[in-house]
């Protein structure tokens, strides 16, 4: 079922594309990061409450806090870099650039976790790549 949970997943992140294009109009994007920040801490520690799962902090080791505390700080370079990216450009340039993520997590899942990389997977990678590269070198998204 861990394919539900990514559905939902996509959906809601075009859904923050969408609704942060519009609230940042006029405002700091580093601001509307900080404020977003805000209640996605808000909602996952009123998860975490409601699920008693704070009750697994002790259990965690030193290994597993310093590697959350490097994706906390790269999830943040990637909320303040996108958020400036919408700012600047159209949600159609910007989302599905944001995308090449996707790629880049293919390819580094590979180098740093030993996953091995079948025929298909390394084919939507590459389409990815092409398509990111498109986009990007079109000259409709000056």
């Amino acid at each position: 079922m861990w394919w539900v949970y990514a559905i939902l997943s996509a959906f809601f992140a075009s859904l923050t594309a969408i609704f942060a294009k519009i609230g940042i109009t006029g405002v700091s994007s580093n601001l509307a990061t900080a404020i977003r920040s805000i209640i996605i801490l808000l909602v996952a520690w009123g998860i975490v409450f409601a699920r008693s799962e704070y009750k697994g902090i002790p259990a965690l080791s030193r290994h597993n806090l310093i590697y959350i505390v490097i994706s906390g700080l790269a999830t943040g370079l990637s909320w303040i870099f996108y958020f400036k990216a919408l700012q600047m450009g159209k949600v159609t340039q910007v989302a599905p650039v944001d995308k090449l993520s996707v790629a880049l997590t293919i390819i580094l899942s590979v180098i740093f976790l030993g996953e091995t990389l079948n025929f298909k997977t390394a084919i939507g990678a590459l389409l990815i790549i092409a398509g990111t590269i498109i986009l990007i070198f079109d000259n409709n998204f000056h």
